[in-house]
């Protein structure tokens, strides 16, 4: 395979998933939104521009914080490359340069998502923004079923390596809303709103009924953390991501003969997030500790570039 199609297909996984999360994310904020008074309200809004790395942006365009400006900014703004119609953008055209290899379907699901956008200069209110939200993920998830029903050769492995390395910094940024969002003043850590923005990022990941299977305590923020941590039994876990990373460069390296620096930092992330204890981390400092895997990733992603010479 060149180069120049494994880096598209690689690529198209990553704006794929990042759409996706994307998507989550605003999601979570008009929830979490809904759930806290004015200003409160407005904090949920500013991070998720904090977790976006977009505050500088944001800031270019001088509006407030507010949902509208936000929910604006992180779907429908194409001067922004996190927005989602950015991501679908970048999307489709790297679908495009690799249309053969993709089947129908999967196609298909790009082009709707990114068909989403036609003629739109708005997210609109509450339920407009959560109904095309619910569009993206959608697609989103069409896609990545076409994905699973396609030949298992280079160019799934390519596309799942990207999704893989794009889930695993998504899962630590929404952690890391938490980390940015402040109690609305007299709550208490603990209290009933903190339990509802904990219960709300288990819904940003699907992972409300597994939490449930998983521990049987109640809701509890060091459970939540560590499920979505250290459980590689949840697909967007950070040690699922980490997980699926070596054993796709594994199946690469068997089929190209291209195995190195990437395997290698990929081997010894595993290892290290299998030998992390939740109650340690937090203890040391959880923002600190994501702040660390996502600069630790953002390395991955260069090492396999280079591995794979993507031009």
């Amino acid at each position: 395979m060149l180069s120049r199609t494994a880096s598209s297909l690689y690529w198209l996984g990553r704006y794929v998933e990042r759409a996706d999360f994307i998507a989550r994310l605003v999601e979570a904020t008009v929830r979490l939104d809904a759930l806290s008074p004015t200003p409160a309200g407005e904090a949920a809004w500013q991070s998720a521009i904090a977790v976006t790395d977009g505050v500088e942006a944001f800031a270019e365009n001088g509006g407030a914080p507010t949902q509208q400006n936000v929910a604006r900014f992180l779907t429908l703004d194409r001067s922004h490359p996190g927005s989602i119609v950015r991501c679908l953008d970048m999307a489709r055209n790297n679908a495009r340069a690799v249309r053969t290899a993709l089947t129908r379907e999967a196609w298909t699901a790009i082009n709707r998502a990114w068909l989403l956008f036609d003629s739109r200069s708005s997210p609109g209110n509450t339920s407009a923004t959560l109904n095309l939200v619910d569009a993206i993920k959608m697609e989103t998830r069409g896609f990545e079923g076409a994905i699973h029903r396609m030949l298992r050769n280079q160019t799934t492995w390519f596309i799942r390596l990207g999704q893989a390395i794009e889930r695993a910094d998504n899962t630590a940024r929404l952690i890391d809303v938490k980390y940015h969002l402040l109690l609305p003043e007299g709550e208490q850590v603990g209290g009933v709103v903190d339990r509802d923005q904990w219960t709300t990022l288990l819904q940003t990941v699907s992972a409300v009924t597994a939490y449930r299977w998983l521990y049987d305590d109640g809701l509890r923020p060091s459970n939540v953390i560590d499920l979505l941590m250290t459980r590689a039994e949840l697909p967007r876990s950070l040690a699922a991501a980490a997980e699926e990373t070596v054993d796709v460069l594994g199946l690469l390296a068997k089929r190209t003969g291209l195995h190195g620096e990437a395997d290698r930092m990929a081997r010894a992330r595993q290892a290290r997030l299998a030998r992390a204890r939740t109650g340690d981390v937090i203890a040391k400092g959880l923002h600190q500790h994501l702040q660390t895997f996502i600069a630790e990733n953002d390395a991955l992603h260069a090492a396999i570039g280079r591995q794979f010479r993507f031009t």
